[in-house]
């Protein structure tokens, strides 16, 4: 009886002992996005939720290969030397194993190079400067969000497309101003604007970058209201956008079309909120809101997986519009959880910098296969821009009333775009 009671007693230990282990079977993720300053409502909140729901679904599921991912949220406060200050924190005292996240790209550039010297591995969600990764040689950084220089170029195409079926000019004839906030983010913005439009022949009469936290924007609609362009290129946040059309307004600044690079012009309910009608018909280049595609054209899956997305957001936030920021913080971290990690326990034995940079480098999500419609392969070392995704690619909203809209490219669009604004709205020509 009493070998009886000790091999009882030894087989329960050792399968306490190996529940134990399955418990504590966890990767730790740091996470860094803008809670609070005038960031959050300029879509890092939003990303921030898209983030954490896919995170929660992952776990709910049985987590990474029975690996419970542990988030670690931090607030960068939307001050670029709280985020490092935090990036080094989440690395050196918490030992995370991953930094994700980041919403601001004047953030993200240093973070990206901080880490990668740390040799630790990180996968921005949200950031889209060009200048993260162009010509660094980043080695554990990597991202399968777009870029700036693809937004810059898809307002120009867009343009290019539309000019004289829309805008009745020749696009030697349309004149564009390019404005932007002068820090990473805007400026690769505002290159790819410039570049790519005048290649296509358009007067590029204005471009012009400012301070996103300045006060005084009045000086700015001077030298528009002189230049006289036919559609206005904006790249900025959110405080310093609502400036901007607030001054417009109030100079009587006018044009045709206005159209947005992300962030702020992102977030149509907070513009909406603050100008009501005059708000509406406004254009933005972003990733595709999931949202707006079409499930049958996705991976099977995909649709279920926004739909749970959209549910989980309203039920917190209370309302309808749903910002595209919510599918970019979702989809990123998707990917990494459901495509890379997975690969990384299994082929090369963990989630080390090197077995997660390794998986990286070999994820191949054909277009569809994400719930943002782009694939994902990333450019590989020694490419100038080695860690950025090469399938992702943006599309030009328009919003209406609560409603938004897909008006390029062609392949995938809604409805057409509406050039020039009608009679009655305040910025009409």
């Amino acid at each position: 009886m009493f070998k009886k009671f000790l091999s009882a007693l030894v087989v329960s230990s050792l399968w306490l002992s190996g529940a134990a282990m399955a418990q504590t079977k966890q990767i730790k993720v740091g996470v860094i996005f803008d809670m609070s300053g005038p960031l959050a409502a300029g879509g890092s909140n939003a990303s921030y939720l898209g983030t954490k729901y896919a995170i929660d679904l992952i776990n709910e599921r049985g987590g990474v290969e029975g690996h419970k991912i542990v988030p670690i949220y931090v607030d960068a406060q939307s001050k670029t030397e709280v985020a490092i200050n935090e990036t080094e924190r989440l690395l050196n005292q918490e030992k995370v194993d991953v930094i994700m996240g980041v919403f601001s790209s004047a953030q993200c550039v240093p973070m990206a190079q901080r880490v990668d010297q740390a040799k630790k591995f990180m996968w921005a969600n949200v950031c889209v400067s060009s200048a993260v990764f162009k010509d660094k040689n980043l080695r554990n950084v990597f991202r399968a969000q777009v870029h700036s220089d693809q937004m810059g170029e898809a307002s120009c195409r867009f343009l290019g497309e539309n000019s004289k079926t829309k805008l009745g000019k020749e696009l030697k004839d349309l004149k564009v101003a390019i404005i932007y906030e002068d820090g990473p983010y805007g400026a690769g913005v505002a290159s790819g604007n410039d570049l790519v439009c005048k290649q296509l022949g358009m007067q590029v009469v204005l471009k012009e970058g400012y301070a996103a936290t300045s006060p005084d924007l009045s000086p700015l609609v001077t030298k528009l209201r002189r230049a006289k362009p036919d559609v206005i290129l904006h790249t900025g946040y959110n405080p310093d956008i609502t400036l901007f059309l607030r001054q417009a307004k109030e100079q009587g600044l006018k044009w045709d079309a206005l159209i947005g690079h992300g962030a702020g012009h992102g977030q149509f309910d907070k513009l909406f909120a603050t100008f009501k009608d005059d708000a509406n018909l406004i254009m933005n280049v972003d990733p595709v809101a999931a949202q707006l595609l079409d499930a049958k054209t996705l991976k099977p899956g995909m649709g279920a997986l926004t739909a749970e997305m959209i549910k989980r957001y309203k039920a917190e936030v209370k309302g309808d519009e749903i910002p595209t920021h919510v599918s970019m913080g979702f989809n990123q971290t998707w990917i990494l959880l459901s495509d890379v990690m997975p690969r990384a326990i299994k082929k090369y034995g963990g989630y080390d910098p090197e077995s997660l940079r390794k998986a990286a480098i070999e994820t191949d999500i054909p277009e569809g296969g994400t719930i943002q419609g782009y694939g994902v392969k990333f450019f590989p070392p020694g490419h100038p821009m080695a860690g950025q995704n090469e399938r992702s690619t943006p599309v030009v909203h328009q919003y209406s009333g609560n409603d938004t809209f897909v008006v390029w490219p062609k392949a995938i669009k809604s409805r057409d775009p509406v050039m020039p604004l009608p009679k009655g709205n305040s910025y009409a020509n």
